[in-house]
C-alpha cells in the first residue's frame, strides 16, 4: 500500500471515529466544555504515545503503519484545531474562566497522556 493511500484510510477512519465521538456519543454543547474534542485529544494523544514507541522507538512495525495510524488516522483523529476554535469561542462568550480551564486541563492531560503512555509501554515491552 502507498504512503498517500495509507494516509487516506487512516485519516477516513479516524475522521469518521471523531465525527461518531461528537455527534453521538458526547455531542458539543454550546456554552459548555466540549468534552468530546477534550476525549479525543487525551485518548489520541495517549495513542499516539503508545504506538511512537511501538513503530519509531522499538521498530516493531512498519513505517506503513506510522503514516497509516499516526499520520492518517490519529491526525485525523485528534483535533487541536477544534479545539483552538472552541476556545476561542467560549472567549468571544466571555466565558474567560471555563475558556482557561478548558485549555490547561486540554494541555496538561494531553501532555501527560502521553509521557503516560510512553513510559507504560516501554515497561509492557521490556517484559518481552
Amino acid at each position: 500500500m502507498g504512503a498517500w493511500l495509507a494516509v487516506a484510510i487512516g485519516g477516513a477512519l479516524g475522521a469518521m471515529t471523531r465525527f461518531g465521538i461528537s455527534t453521538y456519543w458526547l455531542p458539543v454543547v454550546p456554552g459548555r466544555i466540549p468534552w468530546s474534542t477534550l476525549l479525543v485529544n487525551v485518548v489520541g494523544s495517549l495513542l499516539i504515545g503508545i504506538l511512537y514507541v511501538i513503530i519509531v522507538d522499538k521498530g516493531l512495525w512498519s513505517q506503513q503503519w506510522r503514516v497509516l495510524l499516526m499520520t492518517g488516522f490519529m491526525g485525523a483523529l485528534t483535533t487541536f484545531s477544534t479545539f483552538s476554535i472552541e476556545s476561542v469561542s467560549l472567549l468571544q462568550r466571555q466565558q474567560f474562566g471555563l475558556a482557561g480551564v478548558y485549555v490547561v486541563v486540554s494541555v496538561v492531560a494531553c501532555i501527560l497522556a502521553s509521557f503516560l503512555a510512553i513510559w507504560l509501554t516501554h515497561k509492557i515491552l521490556s517484559m518481552y
